[in-house]
């Protein structure tokens, strides 16, 4: 196996992280805003309100995407194990 054909591995292993993570990391951010606009609007500056609802929101999210990042990192796992099949 070349260098080129394990950062191509490497890079495929990335943006698969990156679109497994993207939906909770999102949810997460778009929570945060929320609750952060309403603490400014409310001027209620309480640290740990915003804990909750963004956990709840984002167990949520990974409940509703699980099927995805499962067939996404199976799809990743099948190549990896075909280029170790083939030998490169």
């Amino acid at each position: 196996m070349s260098g080129a054909e394990v950062l191509d591995i490497a890079s495929d292993g990335i943006w698969t992280l990156i679109m497994v993570s993207l939906p909770m990391m999102l949810v997460g951010l778009g929570v945060g805003v929320v609750i952060a606009l309403f603490q400014a609007l409310t001027q209620i500056q309480e640290m740990t309100l915003v804990f909750v609802p963004k956990i709840l929101a984002i167990f949520i999210t990974m409940l509703v995407t699980l099927p995805f990042a499962g067939a996404t990192l199976a799809a990743y796992m099948n190549r990896v194990v075909d280029m170790i099949i083939v030998g490169g």
